[in-house]
């Protein structure tokens, strides 16, 4: 069972969403609270997945996702816009952040996106990839993403596109055939080389280096960058 804490500041919100990933047999949403509960629920409840709003009221979003960051077993955590396009989600990426959804998300697509964010996948509303790729990666100094792809093997490049793709370590070993645990050594290891903190930046560097397909503009949010 996948335990997930939502986090908002909109009644209304949290009851949606508890209402949609409550309806799958696998998830079930332990609370759902405003931001100034999210790191004291986070210590009682301990939630596989945090979904945290990034504009609330009470608390900046950041702030919480930087706490919740900071214990000494944290979530993985995805954050929450109404937006298409945030200035915050540069900062939230480099801070962690596992996902970054939009609110209207399809609530079929939701429960998905949830065990994907679970099981170690990356997620991104297809709205805002395009943004976040072009924001996170002007500002970042260092090598282009190319040379520092170049540093891979083969295998591990292979891994990386799947990633990308928003992949699981689970689908991924099905798709190579490899086992989780291999899959997540991989995973370690290509993000110790393209010096990235988390799954959704080196998604983001695969983009740039040209090893995904062009992103296109579809009808609805999905996962994958």
């Amino acid at each position: 069972m996948i335990r997930v804490l939502v986090v908002d500041d909109e009644a209304l919100v949290r009851t949606g969403f508890q209402h949609i990933l409550d309806s799958a047999q696998d998830i079930t949403v332990v609370a759902a609270v405003p931001g100034g509960q999210a790191v004291g629920a986070t210590r009682e409840l301990r939630p596989d997945v945090v979904l945290l709003d990034v504009r609330m009221p009470d608390v900046d979003g950041l702030t919480v996702l930087d706490a919740l960051r900071r214990l000494p077993e944290p979530p993985v955590v995805a954050m929450l816009t109404t937006f298409d396009m945030d200035e915050y989600v540069a900062t939230a990426l480099r801070s962690g952040a596992a996902g970054f959804l939009l609110k209207d998300t399809d609530p079929e697509q939701l429960p998905y996106l949830v065990r994907t964010l679970a099981d170690g996948g990356v997620v991104l509303s297809s709205k805002v990839t395009r943004t976040v790729v072009d924001g996170y990666l002007d500002n970042d100094a260092r090598e282009p993403a190319t040379q520092r792809v170049a540093r891979l093997t083969d295998r591990e490049r292979a891994v990386l596109v799947l990633v990308a793709e928003g992949l699981s370590n689970t689908d991924i070993g099905a798709r190579m055939h490899l086992s989780a645990s291999t899959v997540k050594d991989h995973v370690s290891s290509l993000l110790g080389k393209l010096e990235v903190g988390s799954r959704v930046q080196a998604a983001l560097l695969a983009d740039r280096a040209g090893l995904l397909k062009p992103v296109r503009e579809p009808g609805r949010d999905g996962a994958g960058a």
